[in-house]
This record gives C-alpha cells, sequence and structure tokens, in this order.
C-alpha cells in the first residue's frame, strides 16, 4: 500500500517545535495533534512493524479471562508498553518511566515529610488507592508508608511500583477502565499488570550516570538481567538493580534569613555558607536501593506448570526537613541546624503456583502471594529541645518508630471453553481469593517522643503504636464470547466478604461490536467497591514545622469522635465507558475512549482544622489532640489536626487517545510514530456536612477541594518518534501538560491560587550500536530545562511576612507534573548478551 508523502512525517524533529506552540496556545497544540495524527497516515513510504510503544497487536493477559485476545480487539481500553520503551525514557525507576509514556498516569513531584521518600503516582485523576497494581496477574502488596502532605496524593498507600526493577520487565499492560468485578477492590480507576520476563538465555547489561542541569540529582545505576534454563523444561530469569540519587535543593531564600529581628537575635547564621538559602527542605530526597528479581517456571509434563517469582528490595534514603534557627539550642547547634527524615525499608514479594489443565477442557490455576513492606523511620542531625532543657542532654539521632504491611493472597482460578451455538465458544471462568492484610506502627525510642519529641518529626508514642488486621474472601464468575462474529460480550459479577465491613458484590458488562475489519465500538458498565486501606483508618503522627505542630488523627480514634468523625466507610463506584477503534492500515491503530467514574463517599484528606492560631478556632480540636495522647510544641504558632474521612461524592469524565504506526522511509531509516492524549476533569457533586464540632471550621477547605479537583492536569499530550537509520536511533518525545492549578494559605484564612501554565516538555535520548551487543545513549529529560509556574506571589509575600520558612520556600508548587527539578541530562550504556 502507498501513501502521499507527509512533511511533517519525514522530519521528527518537528515534533519538539509543538513546545514553541504549546506555550502560546494550547488549544492549537491540540489541533495540531490532529493534524499529526492524519499526515502519520498519509506517509509515501511503506508501513512496516509496529512500534512497541502501544503495540495493539500483542495478545494480553489483562482485562479478559480468554486466552489468545489481542489488544487492539479487547472489549476494553488497554494499553500496552514495551520494557524497551520504559528503559529508554531515561528515567531511573518504573513510576517515572511510566509517566512519559503513558498521559493518563500522573507522578508525584515531591512530597512532604516521608512523603518525598515514597512517592507516588494517580491513574485517570484519582486516588492512588483506587488503582490496582498486579505482577504477572497476581495482586502486588501496598507500601507501609503512607502520604500526609496535603497534596492531590493526599492518603496514598498503593504498590510502590519502583521496588520492580524495569530490567526485569517484559512489557506493562495498562486497563483504564473500571475492573472491581473481575479483580477486586482497588481496581476502580484501572490495573496496571506488570509481566515479567520469561527468557531462558541471554541479557543484558546496562549502567548509566546523570544529574540536573541546575545541579543536584546526580544519579548512577546499574542493572544485570540474565536468563538460565532449568533443566530441559524451564526458566529461570534473574535481575539485579541497583541506583544512587543524590539531593536537589530547589528552596527559595528562608525569610528569617533576610528579617532583621530574627538576624539580630541569630547572628551565626549570617555566616553560613547556604546564606540566604538556609532551608533545604523543598527538593528531592537521597536514596540507595538495591533490588534482585527472579521469575521462573517449569513444565511439569504436557498439561502443568509450577511458576515462582519473587523481588527483594533495601531502601536507604532521607530528606530535609525546615532548617532550625541557633536560637533553638544553641548548646549543641550553635549554627542552627537542618534535620533530616531518614528511612531504612526492606521490600519483599513472593509468588508460588502451579497452573495446567483437567480433563482436558478445564483450565486451573492455583497460587500463593506474599508481600511485606517494613520501614524503619529515624530522624538525624536534629534533637529534642524539651529533652535536652530538663536533662541537659539529648541524642541527634533518633528512631521514631516503624511501619509494616504486608498481604497474603491465595488465589483458585478455573476455566474452559464451551459450545453453546454462538460463534465461538463461550469462555467460563470463576475463581475464589482468600486474603489478609496487616498494618503496623512501632512506637520510637523513648528520646524521640518525650514531650514535644525529636525536633521535625517526632517519634511514635504509644498511642500512635498498634497492629491491625482485615480478612477478604471472595468469589467470582466471568463469561466471555461473541454470539456472532461481529459481537463480543464480557460479563462478570463478584462478591466479597470483609471482617470488618461485611459484604459487598459488584458487576461489569462490556461490550464491542465490530462494523467492519477497519472500525469497532465499545463499551462498559460496571461498579466497584474500595474499602479503606488500614493505613487510612489507623495511621497515627504528629506533623510539625518551625511555626507549626498538626495531628494526623486516626478516624476510629477517640480524638475522631470528638470532633464529630466515626471512622470510615468504604468506597462505592460506578464506572462508564464508550470507545471507538480504528484500524486504518496492517500497523496503523487509532483508539479513543470516553469515560465517567462517580465514586461516592470518597475517602479524602482534609484540610487543616485548627485548633490555635488561626483566626477561625475548635476548641474541640484542641480535645482530640489531648483524647489522641499528643504532646506540641509550646513555641509553635499553629496548631491543629488533619484526618481522612468520607468527605465527598466525586465525577470524574474524561477521554483517553491513542495512535500508532509505523513507517520504513528507505535510506532515511525506519520511525515509530506515537500520538496519545489524555482529557480529565474531576468536579465534587456533593461536599459532605462538616460536623457541628468543627463549625464555622470547612472539613475540606479550599486546598483541599484543589486537591481533588484542579491539581492534576486536565489534559495531557505525548508525542513519540523513535528514528532508527543504520546504527543510531534518535528517540524524541514531547510531553505536554495543560493547565493545573492549586489554592495555599499561610494562616487557614486567606487562600491564593496559584496556577501552572500549559508547558511542552521535549525528552530525547540519541544511540549509537558501537557493536551488535554494545550500545551508547546520550539523553535529556527535559531538554530545555524547563520549570513550572512559580507560586503565587501573594502567598509567598504572605509567608515572608509571617516570617514561616515553611511557605515562602516552597517556590513552585508540588503538584507540578514534570517535576520542580528543571531539565535532567545523562549517559547510558547497555551490553547484550
Amino acid at each position: 500500500m502507498s501513501y502521499q508523502r507527509s512533511t511533517l512525517a519525514l522530519h521528527p524533529i518537528s515534533i519538539a517545535v509543538s513546545s514553541l506552540i504549546a506555550q502560546k496556545n494550547f488549544k492549537k497544540t491540540l489541533a495540531g495533534t490532529g493534524l499529526l495524527m492524519l499526515s502519520l497516515q498519509s506517509g509515501a513510504f511503506a508501513q512496516t512493524t509496529p512500534p512497541n510503544d502501544g503495540n495493539t497487536n500483542t495478545v494480553i493477559v489483562t482485562g479478559t479471562r480468554q486466552t489468545g485476545v489481542k489488544a487492539v480487539d479487547s472489549s476494553s481500553p488497554i494499553q500496552l508498553i514495551d520494557g524497551s520503551v520504559l528503559e529508554a525514557t531515561g528515567q531511573s525507576d518504573l513510576i517515572g518511566a511510566l509517566s512519559q509514556v503513558f498521559p493518563s498516569f500522573v507522578a508525584q513531584a515531591t512530597g512532604g515529610d516521608t512523603a518525598n521518600l515514597t512517592l507516588s503516582a494517580r491513574l485517570r485523576g484519582i486516588s492512588p488507592n483506587d488503582t490496582l497494581v498486579l505482577v504477572n496477574g497476581k495482586r502486588r502488596h501496598t507500601t507501609a508508608n503512607l502520604s500526609v502532605d496535603g497534596s492531590a496524593f493526599q492518603g496514598g498507600a498503593a504498590a510502590d511500583l519502583n521496588f520492580i526493577p524495569i530490567a526485569s520487565i517484559d512489557h506493562v499492560e495498562v486497563l483504564t477502565d473500571g475492573a472491581a468485578a473481575q479483580y477486586g477492590t482497588d481496581a476502580i480507576a484501572g490495573v496496571i499488570n506488570i509481566i515479567l520476563k520469561k527468557d531462558a538465555s541471554g541479557g543484558s547489561i546496562s549502567t548509566s550516570g546523570g544529574r540536573y542541569v541546575d545541579g543536584g540529582g546526580n544519579t548512577a545505576t546499574a542493572s544485570i538481567n540474565g536468563g538460565f534454563e532449568l533443566g530441559e523444561n524451564g526458566f529461570i530469569n534473574l535481575t539485579a538493580d541497583f541506583k544512587s540519587h543524590d539531593h536537589s535543593v530547589r528552596s527559595g531564600p528562608d525569610p528569617r534569613a533576610l528579617n532583621l529581628a530574627t538576624a539580630a537575635k541569630n547572628p551565626t547564621f549570617l555566616t553560613s555558607p547556604d546564606f540566604p538559602y538556609l532551608d533545604r527542605i523543598f527538593g528531592d530526597a537521597a536514596y540507595h536501593q538495591n533490588v534482585a528479581s527472579a521469575n521462573s517456571g517449569y513444565k511439569i509434563d504436557a498439561e502443568t506448570n509450577l511458576y515462582a517469582f519473587a523481588t527483594l528490595g533495601k531502601k536507604t534514603a532521607d530528606t530535609y526537613e525546615n532548617y532550625r534557627l541557633p536560637s533553638k539550642i544553641p548548646a549543641v547547634y550553635p549554627n542552627g541546624f537542618n534535620p533530616k527524615e531518614t528511612i531504612d525499608e526492606t521490600d519483599f514479594a513472593l509468588t508460588v503456583g502451579a497452573k495446567g489443565k483437567l480433563f482436558h477442557d478445564w483450565t486451573w490455576d492455583v497460587s500463593s502471594t506474599y508481600g511485606k513492606d517494613l520501614e524503619h523511620i529515624g530522624v538525624e542531625n536534629s534533637a529534642n529541645i524539651a529533652l535536652f532543657n530538663a536533662t541537659g542532654a539529648t541524642p541527634t539521632t533518633f528512631h521514631a518508630g516503624n511501619f509494616v504491611a504486608s498481604q497474603w493472597t491465595q488465589n483458585i482460578d478455573l476455566g474452559r471453553e464451551i459450545n453453546i451455538g454462538w460463534a465461538t465458544p463461550l469462555n467460563f471462568a470463576t475463581g475464589l481469593e482468600f486474603r489478609t492484610d496487616k498494618y503496623e506502627i512501632d512506637a520510637g525510642d523513648a528520646a524521640s517522643s518525650f514531650q514535644a519529641g525529636s525536633s521535625s518529626y517526632p517519634g511514635f508514642q504509644s498511642t500512635d503504636a498498634g497492629t491491625h488486621s482485615r480478612t477478604n474472601s471472595a468469589a467470582y464468575i466471568d463469561l466471555a464470547g461473541s454470539p456472532v462474529k461481529e459481537l463480543k460480550v464480557d460479563a462478570a459479577a463478584r462478591f466479597e466478604k470483609y471482617s470488618d465491613f461485611g459484604n459487598t458484590s459488584v458487576g461489569k458488562l462490556s461490550l464491542r461490536y465490530d462494523f467492519t475489519p477497519v472500525v469497532a465500538l465499545r463499551g462498559t458498565i460496571s461498579s466497584g467497591f474500595r474499602a479503606p486501606t488500614l493505613a487510612e483508618e489507623y495511621y497515627s503522627a504528629t506533623n510539625v514545622s518551625p511555626t507549626s505542630a498538626f495531628v494526623q488523627l486516626p478516624p476510629n480514634s477517640a480524638g475522631a469522635r470528638i470532633v464529630g468523625i466515626d471512622g470510615l466507610k468504604p468506597e462505592k463506584s460506578n464506572n462508564y465507558s464508550f470507545g471507538l477503534v480504528v484500524q486504518p492500515t496492517r500497523t496503523s491503530t487509532l483508539t479513543a475512549d470516553f469515560y465517567k467514574i462517580d465514586i461516592r463517599d470518597r475517602i479524602v484528606g482534609s484540610g487543616s482544622l485548627y485548633g490555635s492560631g488561626s483566626s477561625v478556632n475548635s476548641p474541640a480540636v484542641t480535645q482530640a489532640i489531648a483524647a489522641n495522647g499528643n504532646v506540641l510544641d509550646p513555641s509553635v504558632t499553629y496548631t491543629g489536626i488533619n484526618i481522612f474521612t468520607n468527605g465527598v461524592d466525586t465525577s470524574t469524565k474524561g477521554l483517553d487517545l491513542l495512535f500508532t504506526t509505523a513507517y520504513n522511509y528507505g535510506d532515511y531509516g525506519h520511525v515509530d510514530w506515537s500520538a496519545s492524549a489524555a482529557y480529565n476533569k474531576t468536579e465534587l457533586t456533593k461536599i459532605h456536612s462538616t460536623p457541628a464540632q468543627l463549625q464555622p471550621q470547612l472539613l475540606l477547605d479550599q486546598s483541599a477541594v484543589g486537591d481533588l479537583t484542579t491539581e492534576s492536569p486536565k489534559v495531557v499530550v505525548n508525542l513519540g518518534a523513535l528514528w532508527k537509520v543504520g546504527s543510531w536511533a534518535v528517540n524524541l518525545r514531547e510531553n505536554i501538560y495543560g493547565p493545573a492549578s492549586g489554592w495555599g494559605s499561610e494562616d487557614g484564612t486567606t487562600f491564593y491560587q496559584t496556577t501552572i501554565h500549559t508547558k511542552a516538555i521535549t525528552n530525547l535520548e540519541i544511540a549509537n550500536h558501537l557493536t551488535k551487543s554494545l550500545t551508547v545513549s546520550v539523553g535529556a529529560t527535559n531538554l530545555f530545562n524547563q520549570y513550572p509556574t512559580r507560586i503565587n506571589g501573594d502567598l509567598t509575600a504572605a509567608a515572608n511576612k509571617a516570617n514561616d520558612a515553611s511557605v515562602a520556600v516552597r517556590i513552585y508548587p508540588q503538584y507540578s507534573p514534570f517535576g520542580i527539578n528543571g531539565g535532567y541530562y545523562y549517559v547510558r550504556g547497555n551490553y547484550s548478551f
């Protein structure tokens, strides 16, 4: 088949020009995306093999219980991302790599307190907890580190994808559809299924190094992957991955350094080499992480297979906290001090199972999966000022306590095809699941929790500590087939029983009609259910800054009842989607999927609820803090609480677009093209009433509302071209992020809006195959060193006036979808064998 030549299609570099267009007029950029898609279909040269990114002709195992289904033929929207595509992003971790190539998946740029030590991501603009993560189709355990940083990722305690080495991944299947009836709780936004490599021979060794253009973030990585035979009938694929990343600091000037009265009381900080940038809190955490993984299988006979896979990771990390003035404890820190929160984390997961055929017609799969995340939380370069005042001595390093989360899941799955006179046999599948979840907080050492505790991060007290568990059993049934050749029907129902929330039933119906071999329509309606995570129910801690101390109050506590909140209820959801699939050529696919996700009783973090210091305070807040057993620093200006509640009902509407194709341009080489876009908007359909004990304060202030509705970009466009000619490969991606906005306040009363304007971020990697086995690459993420719009100047001015460094030094919005650090340049080498 021949096509007329397109000038745009001949020049991959033309995609980068869209960055200039995007910064002037985002609507023109969207129009340009449509023109790009048209131009790709009008190219003059022969089409070749499909691109790795979004390859729709690969057989999938996610979103269907049928075998042999290709992504392009699925009744539900699903995108495949090849492991080589993830590696070519230049990102050292899986979250960063996925966010580069999948527009509906937005990564967290930075976090507050321990949230900066375990970053997360959101799918389709809703909570990280509403996305289920599978590895080889089996449920992955969650992190023990709950995000309580008052952001769009508030309450996130999902699976930590960064403990899965990119080098171990064959491909990733992302199902963007409600799938609670198929896979159970968590699958409201969709499912991310990571398929590990199964190669029984060969492998690769890879290493990379890079840093941010404006300094910091020095990164070094190394990985090795290899496949080996297990006898004549088995395989084992092993991966080892090593990463090291240094701090970055993007803080603005510390207002205390520029305040004459403060300087007069603390003259020694005037000689600091960092003056006036004394506070280093705003930037990346430093970490060292080592992860090993194994994937194996063994064929016992023609109908029976054993399998096992595992990951084991070790991570140490630290992140800066707010600078403390010399006047705080001059006998120990005459020049003041920058405390650090630290983490020493061990993450482990193991799945063992067997599968095969029974009576030649039935397929069966029996498996057991155990995962555990253990985190030792510490504080360095700190002091307990109350302890020093009482005894004349204080440690400078503290053990603040431990977070522990574990999950043990057993699955039994059965299936067979039944001929009932349809165009295709009816695929019948059923199964059982049994799961036990545990969550634990261990108290810190005595010095960390004495009175107000260790500075910057008080240790967990005995009233914070506890061990909590839940059991869950489920049964499902799934039917799929084609009554007539053109129509596919997939229906699923699931019954679940929770030890703490009782019974629930959910269902899903998907239809697809192929009008021609080129054009098809598909749609899904489903219901969902998500029980609160144990961390959302029971997490308890005190979060402090130089001017404030806020208690994260457990919703199930006696203190919560004082402020009118009595525990959490499960979320319930309805998901609707309608899509178009077009295959104009053998290697070109266009998909467009509209969706609507309604969530009732959505679990959200409250705004800041003040007990003292603000112009509006609630006495019940102070009583709740006392009932919870927390002792606060008496020197702070503001005190209060944050708490998780079933605070709102939400409706999220969106559109996902994907176009992929590939062309051979003769002597000019071969290009894999891709263009994808995501539109997403969340609205609050109901805000639940604030308990009388907290009024006139609002349970959700403007900042908390913005976390839910406006902090994710409404539009993300990804344009990509992988150009291969001779021994060279050029991978060019243009990620265009639409506006996002949030609200901030210095005093909890007056709020200021910050809007990140549309930005186009260019990512480029140039590789040369020096030999058949050796490849060297140089690349850049954010090639032109773009930064998000700065925080509203009025908010910064208010913080400077109040001498509040915790607000003033954060000069960029932490919800920036492309980070706060600017450009990152790297070099990468790979040797395959």
